[in-house]
């Protein structure tokens, strides 16, 4: 499953499950900095007008967004 891509030159960020067999080698670092981003937007999403985008212009959403961002970031 990973060896076309392999042969592609992708590399594999998540790693493999503990129950398999053979284990994949994966970027360490690169699997923590998909993390943070990957929880960053979760928290993100749980303001309401962010996750169902209530305002009408680009402007204001983004605006919302900077607001929501520094309010996690603050936590």
């Amino acid at each position: 499953m990973v060896e076309p891509l392999l042969a592609q030159g992708k590399g594999v960020v998540i790693p493999s499950r503990s129950a398999k067999k053979v284990a994949w080698d994966h970027d360490r670092h690169l699997y923590q900095a998909r993390h943070l981003i990957e929880n960053f937007f979760a928290k993100l999403k749980q303001y309401r007008a962010i996750a169902t985008r209530h305002d009408k212009t680009a402007r204001n959403f983004l605006g919302a967004i900077h607001i929501a961002a520094a309010v996690v970031w603050l936590n």
